[in-house]
């Protein structure tokens, strides 16, 4: 089978479509057929040796994949059955989704659910369910569609124009916030009813500014992420998923401590399994038919290095699917 594979030398990572067989595959209980993977922006630093995101070499990066059980060695699972795998350090410390096949942990696949297919599921991928959850958290929070306007940074990701997707989907306001002009018509046709620049979240700011922002969705951090929670209402929720901006919080406590506003961090990668089909249920719920065919575009897997450059250059908007089969 084919496979991308990984290798380090002299400090250096170089990225080769090689072929390797079942035998070369890691210890796991289930043996998955991958249909589809995508390319996720921590994907591409592993793939491009941008990031210190693979450790261990060689590896076999992808994040996600979607496809059919090949063999079982677990009740749950069954030869055929359509699966989903997000998370769980694959792609990163366990061989991923770049490949023909993929041996897994059980615990770490989720049955397909009923109204999805592995190409529409690898359109969602790791940045859709990560969306989700970044939804879930503002209504857990109490933000509702009534409580305003609802901003998402960095929404020409996968993870922002997903999040732009639902929250339209389920009525809210959205304003997305992106620094590529030419994205503006694909975040309209999704749902933002306003679209600002980034520089607007990026100058010096004072600790507490007008309050704007029912809530918001954060893929960037930095200062992009200390600037929006000066502009949240009391009582706000900002769920936090990126740091594409930077990894430093350059904020002041007073929005924390005199607006009531929760600053809500959201993982997708450990988030419990048992828990996950909800989240995917929600997703098949909630987005509309018409973001599948806005959301992706496709690429093969001798293409994966280029679309990883063009990725980490800002080149893609939304999602870029990997057909393996």
């Amino acid at each position: 089978m084919q496979a991308l594979l990984l290798e380090q030398h002299n400090g250096q990572t170089h990225a080769r479509l090689c072929a390797i067989s079942a035998d070369d595959l890691p210890a796991g209980e289930v043996t998955v057929e991958v249909d589809w993977s995508g390319i996720n922006y921590k994907d591409a630093l592993a793939i491009t040796g941008k990031g210190k995101v693979v450790r261990q070499f060689p590896m076999v990066p992808g994040i996600d994949f979607a496809g059919r059980v090949l063999h079982s060695s677990d009740p749950r699972f069954h030869q055929g059955q359509s699966v989903i795998l997000t998370g769980w350090g694959v792609g990163e410390n366990h061989w991923g989704g770049l490949a023909g096949l993929a041996r897994v942990k059980a615990d770490w696949l989720v049955a397909m659910p009923e109204g999805l297919d592995s190409r529409k599921a690898m359109i969602i991928g790791t940045a859709g369910f990560t969306a989700m959850l970044c939804v879930m958290a503002l209504e857990e929070g109490g933000v509702t569609p009534q409580s305003g306007e609802i901003l998402v940074t960095g929404a020409s990701g996968g993870v922002g124009s997903t999040a732009v997707a639902l929250l339209h989907a389920l009525g809210y306001r959205v304003c997305a916030m992106t620094g590529r002009n030419s994205t503006h018509p694909l975040l309209q046709q999704l749902g933002a009813q306003m679209i600002i620049g980034r520089e607007t979240l990026s100058a010096d700011t004072r600790p507490l500014e007008k309050q704007r922002w029912a809530g918001a969705i954060d893929t960037v951090g930095g200062k992009v992420l200390a600037n929006l929670l000066t502009q949240i209402h009391y009582g706000g929720v900002v769920a936090a998923c990126g740091l594409a901006g930077g990894t430093d919080l350059p904020a002041s406590v007073m929005p924390f401590i005199l607006r009531n506003v929760r600053l809500q961090g959201i993982d997708s990668v450990n988030f419990p399994g048992v828990a996950r089909a909800n989240v995917w249920k929600r997703l098949v719920k909630n987005l509309p038919a018409s973001f599948y065919p806005l959301a992706g575009h496709e690429v093969t897997l001798a293409q994966v290095v280029e679309a990883a450059q063009d990725l980490l250059a800002n080149r893609i908007a939304g999602r870029t699917l990997v057909k393996i089969r």
